[in-house]
């Protein structure tokens, strides 16, 4: 199916793969160091530590990342479809 006939419900997913939202989301360098960062157990998904890049992330749901020595609390707002400007991708989390 090309773009232009998918369905309209495509456009906008459930859900998003956890690396690809840490690297949509600029929180990291590439979706390889991404998907690092997780399987080594620095993120917490809603409490529960991840050890797969594929888990699957939500608007609302909360996690926990270590990263560079310093924890951050993320609520995921949006799901980027693209890894875009700084300031685009700020939009897509608030700090807790």
């Amino acid at each position: 199916m090309s773009r232009a006939t998918r369905p309209a419900s495509a456009e906008v997913p459930a859900g998003q793969r956890l690396d690809v939202w840490l690297f949509r989301a600029r929180l990291c360098k590439s979706r390889a160091l991404a998907g690092r960062l997780v399987t080594a157990g620095h993120v917490r998904l809603n409490r529960r530590k991840v050890k797969r890049p594929a888990a699957w992330v939500r608007p609302e749901d909360v996690l926990t990342i270590v990263h560079h020595g310093r924890v951050r609390v993320l609520r995921v707002i949006a799901l980027p479809a693209r890894r875009g400007p700084a300031r685009e991708a700020a939009a897509s989390y608030e700090e807790l």
